[in-house]
């Protein structure tokens, strides 16, 4: 009788290891798969402000310019084909913001940048020969028909994808990295056959 219950007792713990080691092999399984990696939410928080005045612009741009182009093109062609591209760009860029994630973060940055070359150049160029622009341009006086917004909506652009880009990085480096190789690795399991009084 004493050896039939040692018996059943060494059937019990071997089956409850056996459990463990497969529930183990589970979890493990299930963190090491790769999370999807999550929109960069470029249009949240301080980004639905930039994403409203970048709208504005597309559409007073675009309306003006269409306008221009088709009743007024031969006065100034040169001013009312920059208001058409400064049209195109506020749109990528309001399209960028929506859509969120990496690319559309890089693709809004690299847009910011020339955007804010534009009218640093046009502002520059109004300035300097007048005489080029019979009309105002939305870029014209680095934006000063529309309250110097022009000048600072790529500056501001620039400075929150720029923060989009670090919080970005703070999510794929993930909680694993800042505990230590003891939380890492997990508990471990003792192996080998459990000891069984006398």
């Amino acid at each position: 009788m004493a050896d039939a219950r040692e018996a059943r007792k060494a059937q019990q713990a071997r089956e409850t290891r056996e459990a463990s080691v497969t529930e183990d092999s589970a979890a493990g399984t299930t963190a090491g798969k790769p999370e999807p990696a999550a929109r960069t939410g470029l249009g949240q928080g301080p980004g639905r402000l930039l994403v409203l005045l970048y709208g504005v612009f597309t559409v007073a741009a675009a309306s003006r310019s269409i306008y221009q182009l088709i009743a007024q093109y031969q006065e100034a062609p040169l001013a009312y084909i920059l208001s058409a591209v400064s049209a195109v760009v506020y749109a990528f860029i309001t399209v960028s913001l929506v859509r969120g994630g990496e690319g559309a973060r890089k693709a809004a940055m690299v847009c910011c940048a020339a955007e804010l070359v534009g009218v640093l150049t046009v502002g520059t160029w109004t300035l300097a020969d007048p005489s080029a622009f019979p009309d105002q341009t939305v870029w014209s006086d680095y934006g000063m028909g529309y309250l110097f917004i022009p000048i600072f909506l790529p500056v501001t652009g620039l400075l929150w994808l720029r923060k989009a880009r670090r919080a970005h990085r703070m999510r794929r480096r993930g909680p694993d990295r800042h505990l230590g190789p003891a939380h890492a690795s997990g508990p471990t399991h003792a192996s080998g056959p459990p000891r069984l009084r006398p």
